[in-house]
């Protein structure tokens, strides 16, 4: 195959060398804003010896080599040079000892190439970048695949597309990071700081569009990537834009295809399809891996037992016929909510749980995931993140993204408790608020580097050590000292945060998920890095958990008024600024058309143009004009404004006065941001610093004496946010 690729790239380069005008009459269509002085220079990391660049279609005009191209020049630790003066954009592969990269493309810039992917900047330097704390920020959630468009080249059908009856026009591969970047504006035209994005890396299954079916975790899934619109390439984007970018990301299970480390047993290959026609991929068994020794027929089996032939292979279910000696998957059969098997046990076919507890595994998750934070990642969003046990992340997860290492790296997870109590049916050990805390006693130094069986007998007795909810800690770090703002005392805290699952559980109305909230409060150890959402890509609210919320628009504004100025950070479901699929099942699988789900394609609301010039700042035209005008649209971008304007509201602890009615204070050095929130209910606003309060929303103001300011109740879907020495109304 190597020996081919060289042929081709030869055959590559006499094609180039006969057809420069043709390159070249096309370079004019590249940018002509670009000069003759642009530069590209390019680092490689090898530990391999010294690579060599092959390349060829260079713009504005055409320089080639002959394979397999100069050799780069060593800077040290690993790092080799090139530049390429007076070029906007070049094809490029490196050759390391007869081995080569993919096919590369950049553009004007100096760019890091190493283990597979491209940084904007050394990633030796990476773990410096300018993080800022979370709860300044808003989050607008996407699954990429729904988003937007950009590239049509490389829509992709899953194979159960079919089934599911998505056609030609809607596959389920659909949206790219080339459509997040062309759309990034119209995110910061509502006002949102940050982007959610579904799981970026290489999937494999039938219907693996949204990205939580991981096959590498090591590398980008090539059906989101195009020429100049990499991963990187979104980060670099949202980044120049002031957004910070979340990646979801899965360490409790893989799909069941295997995975590149810990079960190789497929080479992915995909299709690629025309601007009409979407693309495909395949499965090959690998000649030689252990599915491919344990049963050579796989081929000719049927998918039943082709699925049993898997598993096997990576759990070892068939009575020992593949030893699984790496034990890098769990081996447990079963699946036991509410036990200590939920942590040891697959949750679903397509979600093979992985042995966390093995040393090397969790080496080999957090290495290759601090690549990601390498290359400028804000945030992790966790996923079934209650499916591992917290003792494991608290020994080998978590510190290896601790703040020591990755200033203002945020880390939330997925504690999913469907329930209307603070313990998950009375159990503590799987409950959100169990997940923020540090170990403590003997669970501090117990953690083997060796012996992975060790590791699983304490994950499970941890779990049952604290089943009972009984002697949970307690914390005041989110409520005032009467209104007085202190201190946070973080020294129980394992600085991680989760989705606050109680409160969206409740939000069949806003006053439901508020007192729930006063009451889960105490048990978190700060719930202001809480994540607050009403309904997501899996649940709505309780009474209507299958379907997006279906409450209507004055509804709507009444829970983001509560999750934009109450304690944590505030998370929007992308198209919820138009009440978009409202009422439709959100994910049936395969069992009809995305675009009669919750999950549909958003790209029709978005064409046109939109030009942000600050943070809910913009003009617009064409259909994303009409998105924007929206009602909901609209009081998005005034409630990011206000929340980005008071500190009180990001970061501040609060004291309920009444029905969604409190006080949020934030006093850091000499500044005292205070805030008296009214939500659809009036309330009395007592002990306050006095002086003149402004509201945000309206501009009336109301000169404080006394320590008492009074707020009459401005009713369902509107609210009131008196700012102590606010200039003004924040438009």
């Amino acid at each position: 195959m190597k020996n081919v690729k060289k042929v081709i790239a030869m055959i590559l380069a006499l094609l180039i060398i006969v057809s420069v005008a043709v390159i070249s009459s096309s370079a004019a269509t590249v940018s002509k804003e670009k000069t003759a002085a642009s530069k590209i220079t390019v680092h490689c990391y090898s530990d391999k010896g010294t690579p060599n660049i092959y390349y060829w279609n260079s713009l504005p005009e055409n320089i080639s080599t002959n394979y397999p191209g100069p050799s780069m020049t060593s800077e040290g630790n690993g790092w080799y040079k090139y530049s390429f003066d007076n070029k906007t954009k070049i094809n490029m592969l490196f050759v390391t000892g007869g081995v080569q990269s993919d096919e590369l493309t950049r553009e004007t810039g100096e760019w890091w190439f190493k283990n597979g992917r491209w940084y904007s900047k050394d990633p030796a330097q990476s773990g410096a970048v300018d993080r800022t704390d979370m709860r300044e920020d808003s989050i607008y959630f996407v699954i990429t695949t729904r988003f937007y468009d950009g590239d049509k080249s490389n829509n992709v059908h899953c194979w159960e597309d079919k089934k599911a009856n998505n056609p030609d026009s809607d596959p389920a591969w659909r949206g790219d990071f080339k459509g997040l970047i062309q759309k990034l504006d119209y995110i910061k035209a509502l006002g949102f700081t940050a982007i959610w994005v579904t799981p970026v890396v290489d999937n494999a299954s039938g219907y693996d569009y949204h990205g939580y079916h991981a096959f590498d975790f090591s590398k980008v899934d090539s059906r989101y990537e195009s020429s100049g619109a990499t991963f990187q390439d979104l980060i670099d984007a949202a980044h120049a834009k002031g957004l910070k970018i979340v990646q979801d990301v899965v360490w409790n299970h893989t799909g069941n295809f295997g995975e590149n480390y810990l079960e190789k047993m497929f080479n992915k290959k995909v299709v690629k399809g025309t601007s009409s026609v979407p693309g495909t991929y395949t499965m090959d068994v690998i000649k030689g891996s252990n599915l491919d020794k344990n049963y050579p027929n796989y081929d000719s089996m049927q998918p039943d037992p082709q699925f049993q032939a898997r598993l096997d292979t990576m759990k070892a279910h068939q009575g020992g016929k593949y030893s699984n000696s790496k034990e890098h998957y769990h081996r447990e059969k079963s699946m036991g909510y509410e036990t200590e098997i939920e942590q040891t046990g697959s949750m679903a076919g397509d979600c093979v749980d992985i042995n966390t507890e093995n040393p090397e595994v969790a080496k080999y998750i957090t290495s290759t995931y601090q690549q990601y934070v390498d290359m400028g990642v804000d945030a992790f969003r966790l996923d079934t993140e209650k499916h591992i046990n917290r003792w494991t992340l608290n020994s080998a997860y978590f510190p290896e993204f601790s703040s020591s290492k990755y200033k203002n790296f945020f880390i939330f997870g997925e504690v999913c408790a469907r329930v209307r109590e603070v313990w998950n049916h009375g159990l503590q050990s799987d409950a959100p608020a169990f997940y923020g805390w540090k170990e403590t006693g003997t669970w501090t130094s117990n953690w083997s580097k060796t012996d992975w069986k060790s590791n699983l007998s304490n994950s499970l007795k941890h779990f049952n050590a604290y089943a009972n909810s009984s002697g949970a800690p307690t914390s005041s770090n989110a409520l005032l000292n009467g209104t007085t703002y202190h201190n946070p005392d973080y020294s129980k805290s394992n600085g991680t945060g989760v989705i606050d699952f109680l409160m969206h559980w409740a939000f069949k109305s806003a006053n439901e998920a508020y007192g729930s909230a006063l009451g889960e409060d105490q048990y978190f150890n700060d719930s202001t890095w809480n994540v607050m959402y009403v309904d997501s890509h899996d649940y709505g609210p309780d009474g209507q958990e299958k379907t997006r919320y279906q409450g209507g628009t004055t509804a709507w504004k009444e829970n983001m008024n509560l999750i934009f100025t109450f304690r944590g950070i505030p998370c929007i479901f992308y198209g919820s600024e138009v009440e978009f699929k409202k009422d439709m099942e959100i994910d049936v699988g395969p069992n009809k058309p995305l675009e009669n789900t919750g999950r549909a394609y958003f790209g029709d609301y978005l064409e046109g143009n939109v030009t942000a010039s600050d943070f809910g700042k913009y003009t617009a035209s064409g259909k994303v004009n009409d998105t924007l005008s929206k009602p909901l649209a609209q009081h998005l971008r005034m409630l990011n404004k206000i929340r980005r304007k008071v500190p009180a509201l990001q970061k501040g602890q609060y004291k309920s006065v009444g029905d969604m009615c409190y006080i949020r204070r934030y006093t850091q050095g000499s500044k005292d941001s205070v805030a008296c929130v009214a939500v659809t209910n009036g309330a009395t606003f007592s002990g306050i610093p006095n002086g003149k309060y402004t509201d945000a929303v309206t501009g009336k103001t109301q000169q404080v004496s006394g320590g008492s300011l009074t707020v009459s109740a401005p009713g369902q879907g509107n609210l009131a946010v008196y700012v102590k020495d606010l200039s003004g109304k924040i438009e």
